[in-house]
């Protein structure tokens, strides 16, 4: 058995570069064009939502939140999911692909919450097949943070 991969990374800005990657709107170096048909797509976009930047925007724009979100503050979340290329190429054999998406798909939405996860695209077209997926980290209630800047004067902060 070999390991689990799984990344998580903070972006800055729209982060748009990642999503030409994920949507193929430009051509990777190390994806094969001809295994482009291959790649699915586990999360539908919201009426008149057109790609994973536009869905980042319209979580953030319907999540009910009432604070203003700061320039410097994360909007979403990069999730890449795989394994070694060994275990993928077994799954693959034993046709439990499909499962092992479904499974992390369901991990995802259960860690950050259903509607919080804005896209997962599933890459066969390259060596090692993995997901990506985009998690729009919508905290309800007060943050710490906040509470901690109440005791602190204005000219310090």
């Amino acid at each position: 058995m070999g390991f689990v991969v799984l990344h998580i990374q903070k972006p800055k800005g729209n982060d748009a570069r990642t999503t030409a990657h994920i949507e193929r709107t430009v051509q990777p170096g190390n994806a094969d064009p001809e295994r482009k048909e291959l790649n699915k797509e586990f999360v539908t976009f919201p009426d008149g939502v057109e790609n994973r930047t536009q869905a980042i925007q319209h979580r953030i724009e319907n999540a009910g939140i009432t604070r203003k979100i700061r320039e410097n503050q994360v909007r979403a979340l990069r999730v890449m999911l795989s394994g070694t290329p060994e275990d993928i190429q077994r799954l693959q054999n034993e046709g439990k692909i499909d499962d092992w998406c479904r499974d992390n798909i369901e991990w995802l939405q259960d860690t950050f919450g259903k509607d919080n996860v804005v896209s997962a695209v599933l890459h066969m077209d390259e060596k090692t097949p993995h997901i990506h997926a985009t998690v729009v980290p919508i905290v309800q209630g007060e943050r710490r943070k906040a509470k901690q800047e109440e005791n602190i004067p204005k000219e310090i902060r």
